[in-house]
């Protein structure tokens, strides 16, 4: 019996599992059967096929059509089958020879007349297929810079059916391929600075922490921030600029290197939000959901069987920003305790259980009560005590103590805004101090699976990060009267050791666990 083999990748969350597509043309009554636990997606791709092959004057099998979908315990959803499909069908019925489909990877959905439409994906499928030896694949036209993204890997970029059964048929291998130059990609972030400097010269206004007059505090939090990779809590009434601050934190942020550009690119592809274009995302995303924001939205989830990532995910390596955050639902919030402990986020569904990565800075921006008045000169707040206790009361204790630097941000007078122009500074200035005191922590913590202060696990802040008596006289205090939990002490250590970095000091004395503690109890 005629059988033909090609292969395709299934996306559990960001994970690629190669799927071995066989088709078998044979004896029986006609008809087409598509076996492998396949969703409605797939399932429906019987029509497409048909009809994409007919209209690009290719023949149906008039016989029994058998398309498999291997292995058959894993669960495959999506129209990025279509192409395999369809090619492992002209090939068992003698329209493509066998032998050359057997090695490339297809990825793509068909249109009715044939057209290679862009999926969602192709980029984790592609590094599926490099992982798993596979050194050719097939996408989609408007796919192929998405692919073309990971190293050593030949991306042959169709637009459609007929194209590419001509070129197998062919057998030129130099007709059509973009073959991925991984020099490229670890120049991506130079790329991008020359991007910036160009836009700047053409007078493009970017986010730059200089437009922050009058927040000398709020500046200073974000930079301690960036250099730690802490999570940062801001208080104060409308207009005071804690939005502003929160939008200029990834300019503080080094680019990501190579592993995690492909990594964060790879969750926003799954997403379908890949910039057309160069699609390598080498900046810290940065993402802001709306206080009406679902479970499902911020976390990740969907119907259906298909799981997609939330906004704790695609924030992945960057920065995820609540502002407003007592009008977020309290499950949303309580919600966000597990990911940040763990760094990744597990969703359960009857067809079975997905993790994305979930590695994120958050900010957190609340007004000091429901009306946000509390404090301000000239306009009373008419809130209730009660009223304010419980707008804050939504931020949960819990959620508050996984949330390292705490500040209280008020309305700058005239006066203020006047002297603080002579004190502020660019964003690449403190991006600069960022980045020494983030070098210094990386070798401090060579060996380890840490990069960044935040990360740093409790038993190796307490044996081998260990600061004398001296150092932890203002903590012990802490601890003593109250206002200090076991978890705030873990916290304000991380925190110290990032000041020690930015002042350029081997250890934390006593000025850097207080100054820590006073941002840890910022806004109390």
């Amino acid at each position: 019996m005629p059988v033909a083999r090609t292969h395709c990748v299934a996306l559990v969350g960001v994970t690629g599992r190669l799927v071995e597509v066989e088709a078998d043309v044979g004896p029986g009554i006609a008809g087409t059967h598509f076996i492998g636990l396949l969703d409605t997606a797939i399932s429906e791709a019987r029509g497409r096929v048909r009809s994409a092959l007919i209209n690009s004057r290719f023949a149906w099998p008039d016989a029994r059509v058998t398309v498999s979908l291997f292995p058959a315990t894993l669960p495959k959803r999506g129209s990025i089958f279509d192409l395999a499909i369809a090619i492992a069908v002209l090939g068992a019925a003698g329209a493509v020879p066998a032998q050359r489909i057997a090695a490339p990877m297809f990825f793509g959905e068909l249109g009715l007349d044939g057209r290679v439409r862009p999926v969602r994906g192709v980029l984790p499928a592609a590094l599926a297929a490099a992982g798993a030896g596979v050194r050719m694949v097939v996408v989609p036209a408007l796919n192929a810079a998405e692919a073309a993204l990971v190293p050593d890997l030949t991306v042959v970029p169709v637009a459609s059916l007929g194209e590419l059964v001509g070129w197998l048929r062919s057998g030129d291998l130099h007709r059509l391929p973009v073959v991925a130059d991984a020099a490229s990609l670890s120049q991506d972030a130079d790329h991008i600075e020359r991007a910036e400097h160009s836009e700047h010269a053409e007078g493009t206004q970017r986010p730059d922490l200089c437009d922050v007059a009058g927040q000398p505090m709020g500046r200073k939090a974000l930079e301690v921030c960036a250099a730690g990779g802490h999570n940062l809590w801001m208080l104060g009434p409308p207009g005071s600029g804690k939005t502003m601050l929160a939008e200029r934190l990834p300019t503080l942020l080094p680019p990501l290197d190579q592993e995690k550009a492909l990594e964060v690119s790879a969750i926003h592809s799954v997403a379908g939000t890949l910039p057309p274009g160069r699609p390598l995302l080498a900046r810290p995303p940065f993402v802001a959901p709306h206080h009406s924001a679902t479970m499902a939205a911020v976390v990740g989830g969907g119907s259906g069987g298909v799981v997609r990532p939330g906004a704790v995910s695609l924030a992945h390596r960057g920065v995820l920003f609540l502002d407003e955050a007592p009008e977020f639902a309290m499950t949303v919030l309580d919600s966000l305790r597990q990911p940040l402990e763990s760094g990744t986020v597990t969703i359960a569904r009857a067809v079975g259980t997905v993790t994305f990565p979930a590695r994120f800075m958050l900010v957190l921006a609340a007004n000091p009560c429901p009306c946000g008045l509390q404090g301000t000169v000239g306009h009373p707040c008419r809130c209730t005590p009660a009223g304010r206790r419980r707008y804050l009361d939504r931020l949960s204790g819990p959620l508050l103590d996984r949330v390292d630097v705490k500040v209280k941000i008020g309305r700058a007078t005239r006066a203020e805004l006047l002297a603080d122009r002579h004190f502020v500074e660019t964003s690449a200035t403190v991006a600069a101090r960022v980045r020494l005191a983030r070098e210094r922590a990386v070798r401090r913590l060579a060996g380890t699976p840490w990069r960044t202060n935040a990360e740093v696990s409790s038993s190796a802040l307490h044996r081998d990060l260990r600061l004398p008596d001296a150092a932890m006289a203002p903590l012990r205090r802490g601890l003593d009267v109250g206002t200090l939990s076991a978890r705030g002490l873990d916290r304000v250590l991380r925190i110290s050791w990032t000041l020690a970095d930015l002042a350029g000091e081997d250890r934390p004395g006593q000025a850097e666990t207080s100054a820590a503690l006073a941002l840890w109890l910022g806004v109390d």
